[in-house]
């Protein structure tokens, strides 16, 4: 069995998601997501120039050799661009052996250690009224764990995630009005003064049994994740996310000395070595790696292993960032993984995107579903991608009051 071909498209109903599809002699193709969030191109440059001419002739199923060949046959090793495009590559070869099988790649992987896999929503408000009524909206549509995000009163502009006003929308914060970012101004001071006491009214609203998670974005210095974290140890959250930047991973340990909260890092982790010390010194307790920007499964289900052997659970990125091809390969590990905790999910549900990307996994009750259609169980309709262009788009960027620029 050959590859023969591979083609990447570039666009996508409100986002520039980066498919691959991947041929084989054999008539059976596979997909996978290089969608590298505000530099979409440049894995798409990277896999049309360089990646896909060594990959003509290769047999799909030695993933494991063909991830090697790519990872240690560059010098220069890792980063986010390389590590999206070798993830497509793995995930779309992934596909081909589930479908050669005839299983659901969880099948191939160990099989299920549960029938759902939990999922949270993001609920979010300009100020903790607005946030309430956020909460409520997806409990009622079923869901046990909400990420909660709120503005803070006297903050100059919204912060991460959070709308300008009042019934506004924060989930989806790419601007795509061009490639200038947009500027945020931050407020450690005004954050820790008002954060922990908002987060308890959520606790006091809506009672002990809802997971409660919030999202600090990096925007804390270790000292003070440290005292955040341990003012919010009587909400009893289910997560702190990323309470500081985790480049120094032995940061981490002040938080562990002074407080119990739970704490999940990772979204922006590139492979194992970037958590490694995270995972074996138990300094965090959830991995929030991201199949795509690590390098596909092959890696990612080394550090879920890793992870298990050292009491840290799944907590996998899901933004709008990921296309339903790299969610799905993560809910093929979340049925699998016996250390799962849980999966944010935020792909776009919109007509045109269930279009670009059919399948039969499903999102009930707070849980998703996978279908038990052969590899990943998403197709991907060439006539509709041609619908949609590459749009520049772009994060905000993060200063404090007095200009400096801070962590986004």
């Amino acid at each position: 069995m050959k590859i023969t071909g591979a083609k990447v498209y570039v666009g996508g109903p409100g986002k520039n998601y980066v498919t691959l599809k991947i041929m084989t002699d054999q008539g059976i193709y596979g997909l996978g997501d290089a969608t590298l969030n505000n530099r979409e191109t440049l894995p798409a440059a990277y896999l049309q120039d360089y990646l896909i001419p060594n990959l003509i002739g290769m047999d799909p199923r030695t993933s494991e050799d063909i991830w090697q060949f790519f990872y240690r046959g560059a010098y220069f090793r890792g980063g986010p661009i390389a590590m999206a495009a070798f993830g497509a590559i793995d995930m779309a070869l992934w596909d081909i052996k589930g479908k050669l099988a005839g299983m659901p790649l969880y099948q191939l992987f160990g099989g299920k250690s549960r029938d759902g896999a939990m999922v949270y929503a993001h609920a979010t408000g300009a100020d903790l009224p607005d946030l309430m009524e956020s909460v409520t909206h997806y409990i009622e549509q079923g869901y046990q764990a909400v990420r909660v995000q709120c503005g803070i009163p006297g903050m100059p502009t919204a912060s991460y995630a959070v709308p300008a006003a009042k019934g506004g929308k924060g989930d989806f914060i790419t601007d795509f009005g061009g490639i200038r970012p947009k500027t945020e101004i931050w407020d450690t001071d005004k954050y820790m003064r008002y954060m922990p006491n908002a987060l308890a009214e959520v606790r006091q609203c809506f009672g002990p049994d809802l997971k409660i998670l919030h999202d600090v974005h990096h925007r804390l210095l270790p000292r003070e994740a440290a005292e955040f974290a341990k003012a919010v140890e009587p909400v009893g959250l289910y997560w702190l996310e990323d309470p500081t930047p985790a480049e120094n991973q032995d940061a981490l340990r002040l938080i562990r000395h002074h407080s119990t909260t739970p704490i999940a890092i990772g979204e922006v982790f590139n492979s194992i070595w970037d958590c490694n010390k995270l995972i074996e010194n138990e300094l965090i307790d959830f991995i929030r790696i991201a199949v795509t920007y690590a390098g596909g499964i092959t890696p990612v289900k080394r550090i879920v292993d890793l992870a298990g052997m050292h009491h840290v659970k799944t907590g996998f990125h899901g933004a709008p960032s990921h296309s339903p091809i790299s969610m799905a390969a993560q809910a093929h590990l979340n049925t699998w993984a016996p250390n799962f905790g849980i999966q944010e999910y935020l792909v776009l549900g919109t007509p045109e995107c269930d279009a670009m990307f059919p399948s039969e996994h499903r999102i009930q009750g707070g849980m998703f579903f996978v279908s038990d259609a052969p590899g990943l169980g998403v197709d991907f309709d060439e006539h509709e991608a041609t619908k949609y262009e590459y749009v520049p788009g772009s994060h905000p960027i993060v200063r404090l009051k007095d200009g400096t620029l801070w962590n986004y």
